[in-house]
């Protein structure tokens, strides 16, 4: 392991973040939009499902308790779950459509950029 308080440890520094390829060199393509955007469309299908059965599990299960206490605390852990999931499915469902448009931009450039002949 290396000596982090020694300064002239001989050990090999970690590569960082900073060393890999910089982003900017690997531009977006249009068939790498088309796969973000499927992929992340999967995501949120999967987070949509799960929302429903979520939420209609909660609701075919009623708290039965007589303490005000109790039935709000559970409305709020109930209200917290599937809003959590609901804000994914929201996230990746426009990471997905964003993508999609990236894509057609992208595409409509590169069809205008050539020249005609």
């Amino acid at each position: 392991m290396a000596d982090l308080t020694n300064p002239n440890s001989n050990s090999q520094p970690l590569n960082s973040a900073g060393d890999a390829a910089p982003a900017s060199s690997r531009q977006p393509t249009v068939l790498r939009c088309v796969i973000g955007s499927l992929i992340a469309s999967a995501f949120a299908y999967g987070l949509y499902s799960l929302t429903m059965s979520i939420a209609l599990s909660f609701a075919s299960k009623p708290v039965h308790s007589s303490n005000i206490t109790v039935l709000k605390i559970s409305v709020a852990v109930r209200t917290l779950v599937v809003g959590m999931v609901a804000l994914g499915t929201g996230v990746f469902g426009l990471a997905a459509v964003g993508l999609m448009l990236l894509g057609l931009q992208i595409l409509i450039q590169k069809l205008v950029k050539q020249p005609t002949s």
